[in-house]
């Protein structure tokens, strides 16, 4: 490794002690925790592809695969295969989260890509004041993102990516839907693999539910307030440590700003032997919901593509355990 590699990742990893004591509680106080349950459409911030779930989300600047989709489109060009991803996730009570993702390259640098995202719950009983148990009625809760994705190397160090979508949540008789976007970009330091990664997600307008509640004393509402959605801002670093034909080590750090609660920081690591099997592991801090990650990984070569099998979990610490597991079939670009 040269001397500069090894100087700008013995940084890092100071960095990372530092930030983890009670240091980064200092430079980062929980100065943005009461904005907590300010936005709406919060099914947005759930991460969907395994591999950077087991990672803690420690993503952005290590995106070079399809769940790029979701976490940075400029990392659509980090890869030359065209493929899917189809993930699912065991969220809590008893809610299913979907992902649908595909990406096709035009060229070394160009690429496009669609992302479906879907969350559903069972059927539930409508309940009132005076009707606990249940008024025969049952309600279904449902969200859906559909976006559409651009990537494009301007040179071989500097990429940029954009996404436009489309989310629309359901609950009973209300409705809220809007156009959100994301931007990114994606930066090699040209010191060894290090790269930065910067991206702006789920940005927008306020947004408000249309359709009519009605209340107990027979009156019906059909004005609401408008929310933001929930906006978040992520700076990232990455690079490989140490690399050889047998053996990868991948780390990464993040810095993440919310609109809708305080900032906080997480750091992953990535094992792969001979890219076949792969295991991970990361952490969040200055948050009060996810903390650890974990997962592993196998890419096995089938007849007419590669196939990733990738399985994660992270504890929640209010909540437990949420699992998710990822499929990506990547096919060879030819061109």
């Amino acid at each position: 490794m040269k001397k500069s590699v090894k100087i700008l990742f013995i940084a890092a990893c100071i960095s990372v002690v530092f930030f983890s004591n009670n240091s980064f509680a200092q430079l980062f106080p929980n100065l943005g925790g009461q904005r907590t349950g300010t936005s709406v459409l919060n099914f947005l911030k759930i991460g969907t592809g395994a591999r950077a779930t087991g990672l803690a989300n420690t993503f952005v600047a290590v995106s070079n695969d399809i769940s790029s989709l979701q976490y940075n489109p400029a990392g659509l060009v980090e890869f030359s295969e065209n493929g899917l991803e189809f993930s699912y996730t065991e969220w809590f009570v008893d809610t299913k989260l979907s992902n649908f993702g595909g990406v096709y390259h035009f060229d070394q640098s160009n690429a496009i890509g669609i992302n479906v995202t879907s969350l559903q719950t069972e059927d539930m009983k409508v309940t009132t004041e005076y009707q606990p148990n249940g008024t025969g009625e049952y309600f279904k809760f449902s969200d859906i993102s559909i976006g559409l994705s651009y990537a494009r190397q301007l040179t071989k160090q500097f990429s940029f990516g954009a996404t436009v979508k489309y989310v629309q949540e359901d609950l009973g008789s209300l409705k809220m839907s809007g156009v959100l976007g994301d931007i990114a970009t994606y930066y090699k330091t040209g010191l060894g693999t290090s790269r930065f990664a910067i991206m702006i997600s789920n940005f927008g307008s306020l947004i408000a539910p249309s359709g009519e509640a009605n209340l107990v004393n027979g009156n019906s509402v059909n004005s609401f307030q408008k929310f933001p959605p929930p906006t978040l801002f992520q700076f990232g670093f990455a690079i490989e440590p140490y690399m050889n034909k047998t053996n990868r080590i991948t780390t990464s750090i993040q810095l993440n700003s919310p609109n809708d609660n305080a900032e906080n920081m997480s750091v992953g690591v990535e094992y792969a032997y001979k890219e076949f099997l792969l295991f991970r592991t990361g952490f969040r801090f200055n948050t009060d919901a996810e903390s650890f990650s974990a997962g592993l990984g196998l890419k096995v070569p089938i007849s007419f593509a590669f196939a990733n099998l990738d399985y994660s979990l992270t504890n929640f610490r209010n909540l437990g355990l949420a699992q998710r597991f990822s499929l990506n079939i990547l096919f060879p670009n030819k061109k």
